[in-house]
């Protein structure tokens, strides 16, 4: 590209050149089909240079710049335009080898998500179940504690509901009722450990905390007060899937605050984006864990089946979802 006389222009070209010429090799890269081929750092910074160059152009046909440089502008601007907003995504393969359509793809994408945001997952584990073991132990040892955490009417009613056991079952529509419930409380509970993580991650460390203590306590009451076998018996079934989404969706939801904290080499709207593209698929694989839990609970786990198959049941629940969390999907992430 020639430069002209203009006293302010050779300077304004040396400036900002070197930005036109990476958004010119993005959007030649884009037309000859290779965008898809590109790390997702030159692919989020490809809006940003399309402003800068917009606001370049303004500005050199503001200053009267030379016709050679407006035109060339306009032109990569023209380009760069027909790009940043057409109707198909600058990055239309889905996240973790998902393909549209696919629930094996889907199924394989939930635990490689997972992992990939392994710390944050490991960080909500302990802040869950740390506070659980604290306020098991603590309400074992002493029930009265417990009053400070959960109401003492809830509490005495649930011990005095475990005490008798499931020897009789429950009838079908109980079961359905049962379920029902199950799946808006347990839904609500994982959403609010989710949601609240906007707040930098905060919300949803503290409502893990709280959880996990909450949980601990009537765990520790119950067993305290002679029905350890009973609450036991019921939850080994589901309590896998139903802790477990609960943890992934706190961990989920710090994992996206902290991308508005430390947003790495992108600004913060972007990285926000590609965080949760990224964290849609956990907390969808959450959702479809709670589901499943909710079942389990509503017709298996209070039925009058022998404790003996319940237990054996939610042994091999807890192993298989090991396994899948660990296993699941590496061959595709190989490739």
């Amino acid at each position: 590209m020639a430069l002209t006389s203009h006293v302010a222009e050779p300077a304004f070209v040396r400036r900002r050149n070197g930005a036109w010429v990476e958004l010119e090799t993005l959007v030649t890269k884009a037309k000859n089909g290779r965008l898809r081929a590109l790390p997702e750092v030159d692919v989020a910074r490809l809006p940003l240079l399309y402003s800068d160059a917009c606001c370049d152009l303004a500005a050199a046909q503001a200053a009267r710049y030379s016709a050679p440089l407006v035109d060339y502008l306009s032109a990569l601007t023209a380009e760069s335009h027909a790009l940043v907003y057409s109707r198909a995504p600058l990055r239309a393969d889905l996240p973790f080898g998902m393909t549209p359509g696919s629930a094996r793809s889907a199924l394989l994408a939930f635990p490689r998500a997972v992992r990939s945001r392994w710390k944050a997952m490991l960080l909500a584990f302990a802040l869950f179940f740390v506070p659980f073991a604290v306020g098991l132990i603590w309400a074992t040892v002493d029930p009265s504690f417990t009053f400070r955490v959960v109401p003492e009417p809830m509490l005495k009613q649930l011990a005095e509901g475990y005490k008798e056991g499931f020897g009789a079952g429950r009838g079908e529509g109980q079961d359905a009722g049962m379920a029902g419930f199950y799946v808006y409380n347990n839904v609500g509970i994982a959403l609010r450990c989710f949601a609240t993580g906007i707040f930098a991650g905060v919300g949803s460390a503290l409502y893990l905390v709280m959880n996990g203590l909450f949980t601990g306590a009537i765990f520790g009451y119950v067993a305290a007060q002679g029905a350890g076998h009973n609450i036991l018996t019921f939850v080994v079934s589901h309590s896998g899937l139903e802790l477990g989404a609960i943890v992934i969706a706190g961990g989920a939801g710090m994992s996206l605050g902290w991308s508005m904290v430390v947003p790495g080499p992108f600004p913060r709207v972007i990285a926000l984006q590609r965080a949760a593209k990224e964290i849609i698929v956990i907390v969808a694989g959450a959702a479809v864990m709670l589901l499943l839990a909710a079942g389990i609970e509503g017709f298996w786990s209070s039925s009058s089946l022998p404790d003996v198959v319940k237990h054996v049941f939610g042994a091999g629940m807890l192993l298989l979802l090991v396994a899948y969390f660990v296993f699941a999907g590496r061959e595709v992430a190989r490739d």
